[in-house]
């Protein structure tokens, strides 16, 4: 869509200056000389940008821009004020009025054009589904050759005399591909390639350079400056058409930088010096270079200009009061949006160093200027440009990462929702058991018990046989292996509930009582222990006695058959162990230990409950530790667990020193 900008001037010169730039730009205009055309153009056909003066014969420009922000539909019209008035006062008294920009006269009209686009969002690459190419040649006639030769291609074709032309206009209209001459007046094409690949928002954009040399040295110097390709004026145009394809098709996948601003693209420059005669000489100066320029005379005047509009450069000159050169760089520092904007100063070669300690970025001394001043201030833009290119890098890669974080966090939280349901399904999976067990293990033995005590009540008025103690024997024996059910399910229910008391306590003491406690029960037997020194743990002593206990009791127990039976209790690495030269069990079948009512041996040869294991599991869990099992069958067992400290605190130190038997 074709954008349209009202030009409102007294000045045929200006308007017919304007009109000329803004139409070669792709831009409709409205044309109007008095303040009464202009109301009549603001009830008339849209326009998406204007161009007020401020000093009309039957108006004033920041009335006209009051009447325009209130006229319906017209509110968000991106609006400039042109004005020969362009003190520091009158710019900001447009910008409070609601302008979107204050040019001062002289203008430069690429500038006001740049500008309006930028305001506008509207920086095309591309005219609807053309891809846009940028011709820069000083031979008019070869322009329009190259013109004819793309156009029916499918491509827009923006053409430019010269190479500081041809840079504003890329900037302006970030072209796919830029064709430049080798040699021109102002600008050689390999210059012209240098100086876009050190724009942030140029530098990949492909760049052909056509000479009509035919050497080889020639060719060679072009790439070295930058070229993707290198074509012959000699040539067949044709080759144009092949390799600005080939160009475009390689720098199709890269990443537009869009939203940083070019190098050579509308420019702000603040100067402040209380002589006169150096702030005409630095605007006549850099205006060539396509920059708007803000004069003033003191640093009070800008302070509040700064903070409503920030600048590209600002240039200091203060002579010799080194004083004022100092708390002028101290108080333009404090501003938010000035703490990063490049300072330059100018002066004697003596007060170069004072100036830098003062807080200046650059230095020109008065004897380089004005030339010198022109290439500080656009290295010192471009430096800035690097930088805020950098700083979007460092942005979007922290973008990333916060998504990435995101991503990690909704992962976790779906691997934490995961393990939840799991832990569901598990204390599902007990509770089946456990109700198994009441129906089929409980019940049998209360079957027994019941009806033995029945027979013993019918035979109450006799004396007992052999047959009765036979039955008083096997109820006996029942009624145990029922303690013994309800003994370990209770157990399992206190491992799977109940608050968690953490401490830090002797593990190699407790683990000498447990041995105690299971020695007691068989004194007959002859084992031997060793158990690690110094062992300590953060968790809860409780839990980790019931821990010890079974697998200390499985390790005695599962070690009957041996002749030497050895039980080690120990610490590696921070991991615990308990350790035997027993029975073992089928290594692939370590996984089913921990199953509630697992048995991997016959009952009767191992008499157990299949409870303890999973006691031990679920004890070991709710501590946010792990528990595996090593082991092959007849060669023994060893079951490792870990005891992690509570989150947020360091553990403690865990080791085994010299063992010692027991």
């Amino acid at each position: 869509m074709t954008p349209t900008v009202l030009i409102v001037d007294d000045s045929l010169t200006v308007r017919m200056d304007l009109h000329e730039a803004f139409a070669e730009d792709g831009f409709a205009t409205i044309l109007c000389a008095t303040g009464a055309e202009a109301r009549l153009a603001f009830a008339g056909a849209p326009f998406d940008a204007a161009v007020l003066d401020v000093m009309l014969p039957d108006a004033d420009g920041l009335e006209l821009l009051t009447e325009l922000r209130h006229t319906p539909g017209r509110s968000g019209v991106v609006t400039m004020l042109l004005s020969s008035a362009s003190e520091v006062a009158d710019r900001l008294a447009g910008l409070r009025t609601g302008a979107d920009e204050y040019v001062g006269k002289p203008y430069d009209a690429g500038y006001v054009v740049a500008r309006t686009r930028q305001l506008l969002g509207d920086l095309p690459d591309h005219d609807g589904d053309r891809t846009t190419v940028l011709v820069v040649d000083d031979s008019m006639t070869f322009r329009e050759e190259l013109r004819g030769l793309l156009e029916p291609e499918g491509y827009t074709v923006l053409t430019a005399a010269g190479g500081e032309e041809g840079l504003r206009t890329a900037a302006d209209r970030r072209p796919s591909a830029v064709i430049v001459d080798g040699v021109m007046p102002d600008l050689d094409g390999a210059t012209v390639i240098r100086r876009i690949r050190l724009d942030p928002a140029l530098r990949d954009t492909p760049c052909l350079l056509m000479t009509a040399a035919d050497d080889y040295a020639t060719e060679m110097q072009a790439l070295d400056a930058g070229a993707d390709a290198f074509i012959r004026k000699k040539q067949d145009l044709k080759v144009v058409l092949a390799k600005l394809s080939a160009v475009l098709r390689q720098s199709a996948e890269q990443l537009p930088l869009g939203a940083l601003g070019a190098m050579h693209g509308p420019g702000k420059v603040l100067i402040v010096s209380t002589d006169r005669a150096d702030l005409e000489l630095w605007a006549d100066t850099l205006r060539a270079d396509g920059y708007d320029i803000v004069r003033a005379t003191g640093i009070d005047d800008i302070l509040e200009l700064l903070a409503a509009q920030p600048v590209d450069c600002i240039v200091l000159g203060f002579d010799d009061d080194m004083d004022l050169a100092r708390e002028s760089c101290h108080r333009l520092r404090e501003v938010p949006t000035v703490r990063d904007t490049p300072l330059v100063m100018t002066g004697d070669d003596e007060r170069m160093l004072d100036c830098l300690a003062a807080g200046a970025d650059d230095y020109v001394r008065e004897a380089d200027v004005p030339e010198g001043l022109r290439v500080h201030v656009r290295a010192q833009i471009r430096r800035k440009q690097a930088h805020d290119e950098a700083r979007r890098i460092r942005e979007e890669l922290m973008r990333r990462e916060l998504d990435a974080a995101e991503e990690r966090a909704a992962r976790q939280l779906a691997e934490t929702r995961a393990a939840l349901v799991e832990e569901l399904e598990w204390r599902n999976r007990e509770l089946e058991a456990f109700s198994g067990s009441v129906s089929h293990d409980l019940r049998g033995p209360l079957q027994v018990i019941s009806s033995f005590a029945e027979h013993m009540l019918e035979e109450e008025e006799e004396t007992l046989g052999e047959r009765t103690r036979h039955r008083l024997t096997r109820i006996h024996s029942a009624a145990l292996r029922m303690a013994d059910l309800v003994e370990s399910l209770l157990i399992l229910a206190q491992a799977s509930r109940g608050e968690l008391r953490r401490g830090r306590f002797d593990l190699t003491a407790t683990a000498r009582q447990v041995i105690g406690d299971v020695t007691a029960r068989e004194p007959e037997r002859r084992v031997t222990f060793q158990v690690y020194e110094e062992m300590v743990a953060d968790a809860d002593e409780g839990l980790v006695r019931v821990v010890l206990e079974n697998l200390i009791a499985n390790a005695v127990k599962f070690s009957r058959k041996v002749e030497r039976p050895l039980v080690e209790v120990g610490c590696e690495n921070g991991r615990y162990f308990v350790r035997d030269n027993g029975a073992g069990f089928p290594a692939e079948q370590a996984g089913e230990l921990f199953r509630p009512f697992a048995r991997l041996h016959d009952a009767r040869e191992f008499p157990g409950t299949g409870i303890g294991l999973t006691t031990v599991h679920r004890a070991v869990e709710r501590h946010g530790g792990e528990i595996w099992a090593e082991g092959g069958e007849g060669r023994g067992a060893t079951f490792w667990f870990t005891l992690p400290p509570a989150p947020g605190q360091e553990g403690p130190e865990r080791h085994g020193t010299s063992r010692r038997s027991g």
